[in-house]
């Protein structure tokens, strides 16, 4: 820390909190300035900062200034692109790939990807050049990069109640950052979660607006360092970017991107209050949320983008959009939207849109529909961040240095995080364990350090990790296995929970599979509803006489009653990313059993008591949660927990968007339909090893035939389509088609002849598409009742293993508009 850190943190108290007896209640979507509390930016604006921004500002030309509004994706344009439009950021989208490389990297693509696009504005052959600023999603750790730290997601965190903690961790986060050549970190996520169903639950600290406080000045400054010494980069340090300006966590219903209905006094009370500390930190960006409040979509909510934000509370950074997000405001498309910049948008977040915003942006900024008084000032507050970062020297110290990512240090502050995280829910007597015990390591997460690490690791959704992606972590069973074998004792993995001589007992690892936003979202808090595969796993080794110490890994708290009744003693891990091993320095005593370290984690979220308690937070009317906020037991409590109810209170079917044929079924609502039944028919057959998990398709010839996946009623993918996520079809060509072939999604037809004439007769094959290229021949994607149909007029025969939607793009074709 600097100098200025001091004077920074006595400004990270000065937080105004007000009642609700001073709000009016005369307007749902326009905020009264007067009622905020006042913040003020700590060295952002300086007189020698703003004496460069002027003289910058006069020798750019508008297209100039435009450009640097605008922000593109790694994944939407090319290094040559910026000798024309002369842009001021990229991003990488979290399963946005290096230049020429795989999405999952190490750090030197990244750098060499960084080092091209910054080539490539260089070669602009005229006018004023203004350096590229790179951000990317570390919001637990550089969890783009192979080989990173991660640290546990923010619920975790919260547990720990530590804010110098914090503020470690954001230091390391802004050196691996930097690393890899960002100098802009899209954190952190000061959501104050309110519904538990929302599928961003874990990026908050916590329900309760105190913890969020106490924590988000520590981060910026872990990020950032002193703003006032300037040359951030240069000190090891990135941008910060506090999110999601604001109320994204108190949408109705938890729906990702939905409407929160409160009032402006709750407003403030809950989701305003780490905004304050924030600024008074010095936090160069805010970014803006998807959502609404009370009906108006935050990107266009001038009352409190400009007058609340940069008005009341003082902010002199500037405020970037969401991917897109600009695009949802009413009137608005991602490609067209001077109403997100009049509100008091700085920078607009348009991946795979910037082109055509750039050029309608211009357009507009000439013809003064976006006046050019609010164009110089969001230039001027994006070169004044520029200038603090350190942009415009050439120093990069940080950048490339392998030894900075996974260091000793930064994966010792991982490990103590994930200890400081640990709550325990229960325990019967069985913890902590002999390290000298025979112990069997059991579960789905037991050694999937991709399932500890949840979602926003290697891709958006954190999903199809591999162990071989992450060199540089240590999973749950590694670090149980080193520790008990350190003194003498004994550690097996079984996943299945089988064994052949009966251990002193079993630590099993499960819970959620890694998600992110909108996939996430649940409508019950009832763990695994329907097929109990975990809980039949506990009551295995429970009936063999073997003590059960579970470790539950989620991005939120479950209904897990269940679960609980069939354990000697239940963890909440949460998602502990990287260093499976804090498990094990906590769970594992020595070789008598004494701890070698205690619990130290206390609930940040209330637990519930039944799968319907989806509002369950602190303070709330009629609050009766199974274990309160602020729950925690350690190894001085003999609190022993009696049987638990078992009725969940609360059951709904949920709805199924994504899996059409898996594991030789066709999940509900979806069925296969045959067009006419006389040209196509179709019969199980094995697939994957398994007997009958496939269907295999015939085609006739005599006459046109389809073959589709239907529901009962229209879907809306607008979501998926917009995230870029893709249809997924595993095959087998059995034989060559005899005519042309269709894939269909609605009337978007695409022609897919030409990738079944590549696929070899016999093997099994994967075709991603992505819902993107139907909707562009085609697809309304807001009315989907058969999100796969496969037609030809000739014969053929294909078996199918699996047909579903993928958030990993990697691989994904667009083949071109079949004719009709």
């Amino acid at each position: 820390m600097g100098m200025n850190t001091k004077a920074f943190c006595v400004a990270l108290l000065a937080t105004t909190l007000l009642t609700s007896a001073s709000f009016a209640a005369d307007s749902k979507s326009a905020a009264h300035p007067a009622l905020w509390p006042v913040a003020k930016s700590q060295g952002v604006v300086d007189p020698q900062t703003e004496a460069f921004v002027d003289s910058l500002l006069a020798k750019l030309t508008l297209e100039e200034k435009v450009g640097q509004m605008i922000q593109a994706d790694f994944a939407s344009i090319k290094p040559e692109d910026l000798k024309a439009y002369p842009l001021g950021s990229i991003l990488a989208g979290g399963s946005s790939p290096p230049l020429g490389a795989p999405d999952r990297s190490p750090i030197g693509p990244w750098l060499k990807s960084v080092e091209a696009f910054r080539a490539g504005a260089d070669a602009r052959p005229e006018g004023t050049h203004i350096p590229l600023m790179f951000g990317i999603d570390s919001v637990h750790g550089n969890g783009n990069a192979v080989g990173a730290t991660l640290f546990p997601h923010n619920i975790g965190l919260g547990a720990t109640r530590d804010p110098e903690l914090i503020r470690r961790i954001g230091a390391a986060t802004a050196q691996e950052t930097a690393a890899a050549g960002f100098d802009w970190a899209f954190g952190p996520t000061l959501t104050v979660p309110r519904d538990d169903r929302w599928g961003r639950a874990y990026e908050g600290y916590s329900e309760d607006p105190q913890i969020v406080r106490d924590y988000a000045g520590q981060m910026i400054l872990g990020l950032q360092g002193a703003v006032s010494q300037g040359s951030v980069i240069q000190h090891g340090h990135v941008a910060a970017s506090a999110k999601h300006f604001l109320g994204d966590g108190g949408t109705h219903e938890g729906h990702d991107q939905g409407d929160t209905q409160v009032s402006e006094a709750d407003l403030v009370r809950l989701h305003a209050q780490g905004y304050v500390p924030a600024i008074n930190a010095g936090t160069l960006t805010i970014m803006a949320s998807f959502n609404s409040w009370n009906g108006e979509k935050m990107h266009g909510n001038k009352s409190l983008l400009t007058d609340v934000l940069k008005g009341r509370m003082g902010f002199d950074g500037f405020v970037v959009g969401d991917w897109n997000g600009h695009g949802q405001v009413v009137g608005c498309t991602p490609k067209n939207c001077p109403q997100a910049a009049n509100a008091g948008l700085d920078m607009y977040m348009a991946p795979d849109s910037w082109k055509e915003l750039y050029a309608n942006t211009v357009a507009q900024a000439k013809s003064g529909e976006i006046p050019m008084a609010r164009i110089d000032d969001a230039v001027r507050r994006i070169l004044r961040v520029k200038a603090k970062l350190g942009l415009f020297q050439q120093a990069r110290p940080l950048e490339g240095k392998e030894a900075v990512m996974a260091s000793a240090d930064h994966r010792a502050i991982a490990r103590q995080a994930v200890r400081e995280s640990l709550v325990l829910l229960k325990n019967n007597g069985v913890l902590p364990i002999k390290a000298s015990a025979n112990v069997l390591v059991a579960g789905s997460g037991a050694d999937d350090i991709g399932q500890q690490a949840g979602g926003w690791t290697l891709s958006w959704q954190g999903t199809g990790n591999t162990k071989a992606d992450f060199p540089n972590a240590q999973s749950i069973y590694s670090g149980l296995k080193e520790t008990v074998e350190a003194s003498g004792g004994k550690a097996t993995l079984s996943v299945d929970g089988g064994f052949e001589a009966k251990p002193d007992v079993a630590i099993v690892v499960f819970g959620e599979t890694p998600y992110a936003e909108g996939v996430g979202d649940i409508k019950t808090l009832e763990f695994q509803p329907g097929a109990k595969t975990d809980l039949a796993l506990l009551k295995k080794l429970k009936a063999a006489g073997v003590p059960v110490v579970a470790v539950f890994l989620s991005g939120r708290p479950l209904w897990v009653n269940p679960e609980i009744n069939a354990s000697d003693a239940f963890v909440a891990a949460w998602l502990p990313g990287s260093e499976g091993g804090g498990i094990a320095d906590v769970l594992i005593g020595d070789a008598a059993g004494k701890p070698r370290a205690d619990f130290h984690g206390k609930l940040s979220f209330s637990w519930p008591r039944t799968a319907g308690q989806f509002t369950l937070n602190r303070g709330d009317k009629g609050y009766s949660p199974l274990f309160a906020y602020g729950y925690g037991l350690t190894y001085k409590d003999k609190v022993r927990l009696g049987a638990l109810s078992e009725k969940p209170g609360f059951t709904i079917e949920a709805d199924n968007l994504s899996n059409y044929f898996v594991g030789g079924k066709t999940p509900a609502p979806f069925a296969f339909t045959l067009t006419p039944t006389t040209a196509v028919q179709v019969r199980p057959v094995d697939a994957g090893g398994v007997q009958e998990a496939g269907r295999q398709v015939t085609f006739s010839g005599d006459v046109p035939a389809t073959v589709a996946l239907a529901a009962d009623k229209p879907l809306d993918l607008s979501f998926q389509t917009n995230a870029d996520i893709a249809l997924l079809v595993d095959y087998r060509l059995d034989a060559r088609p005899a005519a042309p072939v269709a894939l269909s999604i609605g009337a978007g037809k695409l022609d897919v002849t030409p990738v079944l004439a590549a696929s070899p007769v016999g093997e099994w094959k994967s075709l991603k598409i992505s819902l993107k290229c139907f909707q562009a021949a085609g697809t309304d994607v807001t009315k989907v009742t058969a999100p796969f149909a496969l037609s030809t007029p000739g014969a053929m025969t294909v078996s199918l293993q699996g047909v579903k939607l993928t958030t990993d793009p990697a691989g994904a074709v667009c083949p071109a508009k079949a004719a009709n």
